[in-house]
């Protein structure tokens, strides 16, 4: 194994290219989901303790980075969870 393939590897088995390079607001949000499973953005809001413009833009990483999908909230259309893919 190259020092480069050692680097791609995390303990948690997900790759470092994905959480290791994101921002910190990112990087919460991913745990919260991680910890409290699906969530709706005003969830993750008050479980994170950040601004409702971050989370929206956290959530935007990760989905672009396929770390986290969504749907529409079956309670209220309005709304999406999000999760972590596995």
């Amino acid at each position: 194994m190259s020092a480069t393939d050692h680097d791609r590897e995390v303990d948690d088995g997900t790759h470092a290219g994905s959480i290791g390079d994101l921002s910190p607001s990112a990087k919460l949000v991913y745990k919260v989901l991680e910890y409290e499973g699906s969530m709706t953005q005003e969830e993750i809001v008050t479980e994170s303790r950040l601004c409702s413009r971050t989370v929206r833009y956290a959530l935007g990483k990760l989905e672009d980075g396929d770390l986290i999908d969504s749907r529409v909230h079956l309670e209220d259309a309005r709304q999406s969870k999000y999760w972590i893919e596995d």
